[in-house]
């Protein structure tokens, strides 16, 4: 490893909370800015929120008690839409938020907001999302005996007791009061919600750090390409002239530079004088590897982030369903890592128990035995959005083949399509009493059913002599 070849190749050993700590801020501002400015990592950025959230990763209590599932699950539903402190949108849609913030900043807080009994609410508790800027990473030093890092304090033990906010979101102009103030929070009432790379990471790296470089300069190509179009399509061409003063293609006066414009109509031919020419620019084009270098260079960068290159792009040109298929299923590995460790772990998680117990406490469920033993009402599932079917007649074939075949659970294959199953079949049997009650005949599920008897043949033989 000390050959010639990488005598240049200057690797470091420094800790990545070093690392971040130094240049945090610079590599957050960067990928922020790259956001909001260049096409592909806006995409990007929609692609992996749309993916990883949709439109709501839902609980499903595993209460066994029937009765006390459906008012949990009612109650949830109700508070789902008043989660928001900001009252902006409701509680997946804050999950879309802290899904953005991940992919933009690497990191964003959830602070625990307690409410009144009489304020109104289903249960007294909202929740206010943070974003990174507020966490200083230059907050290091000591608090009280315990450690400050990058705005975190830590214990002795090297738990998180605490954390040093800004009062004001240090980017934020329009707010002038108290500019400046650290607030600390205790850790108790809030949630860090970033993806650790590393052991012992404590701050968050946007997702997409990695192609930050190859976006920006790629970036600065095309405008560079753009202009050089422009220029092209500038045509222009130049006269010399014998003598000054002659008027060739009908210019009209000299400027004060001695510069004059002549305009030229189509089909025209201009006899000139001996001696006289004119001739034309031939601004340089783009050339052939333009959109090959781009190509390659956007797959570079989408292999960074893990997204798609259809994804990122909308380019389906040289898509076919086997691409498609392969590239969909391995980024679905990746999300399905995402939503279960990162956003299901440490966000959904300790907002449903936070939850669970404002409700106990509050009145607004009736969980007696909540104080003593919590754990009788705490377990639950979290479903992800349903994927789509990238074939639907071949991918429902399959689910059908495995569930006959005992490796797969009715209720798996419903939970993957985002519903509950304790849900879904009350509403097939409401639907059913339904039918019932109407007098309609339905086919099994998969089977064409027919009439019972002809309507044409019965009426036929009823006319019959």
């Amino acid at each position: 490893m000390q050959n010639r070849r990488l005598v240049s190749w200057r690797a470091t050993q420094e800790n990545i909370n070093t690392l971040l700590s130094s240049g945090g801020d610079v590599l957050r501002a960067r990928a922020r800015q790259i956001v909001r400015s260049n096409p592909y990592a806006s995409n990007a950025a929609d692609s992996f929120v749309a993916n990883a959230v949709g439109t709501g990763i839902k609980p499903s209590s595993l209460v066994k008690d029937a009765e006390l599932k459906n008012n949990i699950q009612e109650a949830w539903l109700a508070w789902t839409d008043e989660a928001d402190a900001d009252n902006l949108t409701d509680f997946y849609g804050l999950q879309a938020l802290v899904a953005r913030a991940m992919f933009e900043a690497g990191e964003c807080f959830i602070r625990f907001r307690p409410r009144r009994v009489e304020d109104g609410l289903t249960v007294p508790l909202q929740i206010q999302v943070l974003e990174a800027e507020l966490l200083p990473f230059n907050k290091t030093g000591s608090h009280n005996g315990n450690t400050l890092r990058c705005g975190i304090e830590f214990d002795r033990i090297g738990k998180r007791v605490a954390y040093h906010f800004y009062r004001n979101h240090p980017g934020d102009t329009t707010e002038q009061e108290n500019r400046g103030d650290i607030v600390r929070v205790p850790a108790s009432e809030i949630l860090h919600i970033y993806r650790p790379q590393r052991p012992g990471q404590i701050r968050g790296v946007p997702w997409i750090a990695p192609a930050l470089v190859k976006l920006f300069l790629l970036d600065q190509y095309d405008d560079a390409e753009l202009d050089r179009k422009k220029v092209a399509a500038l045509f222009a061409g130049f006269i010399t002239k014998n003598a000054p003063e002659d008027n060739i293609l009908g210019e009209g006066a000299a400027a004060a530079d001695g510069s004059a414009v002549a305009g030229l109509s189509p089909g025209t031919m201009q006899v000139l004088l001996p001696g006289e020419d004119v001739k034309f620019s031939s601004p340089a084009d783009v050339g052939g590897s333009y959109e090959m270098f781009q190509y390659r260079t956007l797959l570079a960068a989408c292999a960074a982030m893990g997204i798609p290159y259809t994804n990122v792009t909308g380019d389906l040109k040289a898509a076919n369903y086997s691409s498609i298929r392969a590239g969909t299923v391995e980024f679905r590995r990746r999300l399905d890592q995402f939503q279960h460790a990162t956003l299901i772990f440490q966000m959904c998680r300790p907002i449903w128990l936070r939850w669970l117990e404002a409700a106990a406490l509050s009145g607004a469920l009736d969980m007696p035995e909540f104080s003593r033993n919590p754990h009788l009402y705490t377990p639950v599932k979290w479903i992800p959005p349903k994927w789509e079917w990238v074939d639907p007649l071949k991918d429902r074939q399959a689910e059908k083949i495995a569930q006959e075949c005992g490796w797969k659970a009715p209720s798996d294959i419903i939970e993957s399509e985002g519903y509950d199953i304790d849900e879904t079949y009350e509403r097939i049997a409401a639907d059913q009493r339904r039918r019932d009650a109407l007098g309609i005949r339905l086919g099994k599920l998969g089977e064409q059913q027919q009439p019972a008897v002809d309507p044409f043949e019965e009426k036929a033989q009823e006319e019959a002599p």
